[in-house]
C-alpha cells in the first residue's frame, strides 16, 4: 500500500494523465499526494538573443508554477483528494534529478509521471525526464503514457 506518492507536474497533456492517476491512487490508498513542478533555468534563452529581462522572465515562470501547482490542487480537492505542493527552481541538471532529490527528502513511496512514450530520433532529441526517473531511482514509478490522437496508445 502506498502512503507518500509524489506526482511531477509540468502541464502538458501526459502530465495531466499521470495527475489524474496520482488522484485516483490517492484517493484508493488514501495516500499523501505531493504535487511538484520544476522550473528548469536550463532551458531559458539567452536574454542577449531576445532582448528579455532575466528577472522578469524567472518571475513569470514562476508565477505561470504557481498557477499549474494550483490549478492541479484545485483537481485533487475536487477529487476528495487533499494535496501538498512543492515548486523547486533548479540550473543544469536533468529535471529528473531534481524530482529525485525531491522524492526522497520528501519520503515518497511512489513516484506517477505521465509520459509522451517517445521513441528513436525525438527521444533523443527531446529527452525523457520520466525515463530518467526510472533509470536513477530506487523509488517504485508508475508511467502514465499519453497517446496522442490518432496515435497508437
Amino acid at each position: 500500500m502506498y502512503k507518500r506518492i509524489l506526482v511531477p507536474i509540468d502541464g502538458s497533456p501526459a502530465s495531466n494523465l499521470g495527475l489524474e492517476e496520482a488522484i485516483h491512487l490517492a484517493k484508493d490508498q488514501t495516500a499523501a499526494l505531493r504535487l511538484l513542478h520544476v522550473l528548469n533555468e536550463w532551458l531559458m534563452v539567452s536574454p542577449d538573443s531576445t532582448g528579455a529581462n532575466p528577472g522578469e522572465m524567472q518571475e513569470a515562470l514562476r508565477k505561470g508554477g504557481d498557477a499549474l501547482l494550483n490549478e492541479a490542487d484545485a483537481r485533487a480537492r475536487a477529487a476528495g483528494v487533499t494535496a501538498t505542493s512543492a515548486l523547486i527552481e533548479q540550473m543544469g541538471s536533468p529535471v529528473g534529478a531534481a524530482v529525485l532529490r525531491h522524492a526522497e527528502e520528501w519520503s515518497a513511496d511512489l513516484i506517477v509521471c505521465g509520459t509522451h512514450g517517445r521513441q528513436g530520433v525525438r527521444r533523443l532529441v527531446l529527452g525523457s525526464d520520466a525515463e530518467y526517473i526510472v533509470r536513477h531511482t530506487r523509488v517504485p514509478v508508475l508511467l502514465r503514457r499519453y497517446a496522442a490522437e490518432g496515435e497508437k496508445s
